[in-house]
């Protein structure tokens, strides 16, 4: 017989908030369940987010819905080759008078209140504006104007446009490594959701059809409390800590777990990454999935579930390698499960 812990009864009241959430997500966005999935466990891990995709498959507007719905102080900024990282702090003008005039920029607007800070297209801004940005990730927090800021609530959401390479700026590998995630987002497969995509006008006015979500449905600023929570009320039997040390490990050492893939040197494949934070990350992420899932242990499937979006980008490949990286890691990862046992 289970017996019921402090807490159950709001973490299941939140478990319900959370599938309210999700749906209110996808009234916007069709197609996209396990994207919307994937985004409501980051929210829950508090991890941050980058979408990566063709143009006009949606990121955009799944990155707004699902900030409306998330509620809290929203900032959003498009990714420039001329942003510089005090654009991100402050602006400076002239104010009617013709005297100079200094104003808090998109990150510091909403002071300590900010919950979701978008960042449109950020491999079109420049390294030193992904050192800003590694800070606020890393930190939640920022000096400026001779004082600390700090952002208990703040998820920072990215989208890259994968397509274009002009004037383009790719992320190093200590800022993708602040992403709890990486998920790629495609066109729906499924005809109706290409049908309604095409033919449905409620799907060529964006702007309406995000006014159309219902705002705040989670209460933003309880959020890492309940997050906290999740953590401290999913438990990990022996069987499954083993089980994600062996997936740990068959990642970063391939050749030597056996895995062979074709056409390629499993010895040379991975260079480095998989750091222990990355694979802490995993686990934080199989948590929220799940709870969410209405359980309160581990089971392989909730790694499974989360192992590409939360480690594929954090292993770096040799550069000879590097350019198929999108090819290649989905295969790595399958063979890593096939070759791991589940218990």
């Amino acid at each position: 017989m289970n017996e019921t812990r402090p807490g159950d009864a709001m973490l299941t009241d939140w478990r319900q908030a959370a599938g309210r959430f999700e749906q209110a997500v996808s009234g916007a966005v069709v197609g996209q369940d396990r994207a919307i999935r994937l985004l409501t466990i980051a929210i829950f891990a508090r991890g941050h987010v980058l979408l990566e995709g063709d143009v006009g498959v949606g990121k955009t507007t799944l990155l707004r819905a699902v900030a409306r719905a998330l509620g809290g102080a929203y900032e959003r900024v498009e990714g420039t080759v001329d942003m510089m990282p005090t654009d991100l702090v402050y602006h400076t003008y002239l104010a009617e008078d013709g005297r100079p005039r200094v104003e808090p920029g998109p990150v510091l607007r909403r002071a300590e209140d900010l919950s979701i800070f978008f960042f449109n297209e950020i491999n079109r801004a420049r390294p030193q504006v992904h050192s800003l940005l590694l800070r606020l990730m890393a930190e939640r927090s920022l000096t400026a104007f001779n004082r600390e800021y700090h952002f208990p609530n703040l998820q920072v959401f990215a989208d890259r446009n994968r397509v274009e390479r002009e004037e383009t700026f790719e992320l190093p590998a200590a800022a993708r490594d602040r992403f709890l995630m990486e998920i790629g987002l495609e066109a729906p497969r499924d005809v109706e959701s290409r049908r309604a995509l095409v033919f449905d006008p409620r799907f060529h006015d964006t702007d309406a059809l995000i006014a159309g979500i219902a705002a705040d449905v989670l209460d933003h600023a309880a959020i890492p409390g309940i997050g906290r929570a999740i953590q401290h009320g999913i438990g990990a039997s022996p069987a499954i800590e083993t089980y994600v040390v062996g997936l740990w490990e068959a990642l970063v050492r391939p050749g030597r777990a056996g895995i062979r893939l074709s056409g390629i040197d499993m010895d040379a494949l991975v260079q480095g990454g998989a750091s222990p934070r990355g694979v802490a990350f995993l686990v934080r992420a199989a948590k929220v999935r799940a709870w969410l899932e209405n359980r309160s242990f581990l089971v392989p499937e909730d790694i499974r579930a989360v192992f590409p979006e939360v480690m594929a980008h954090r292993v770096f490949l040799e550069p000879v390698y590097e350019m198929r990286r999108a090819a290649i890691m989905p295969e790595l990862c399958r063979a890593v499960f096939d070759t791991v046992p589940a218990p």
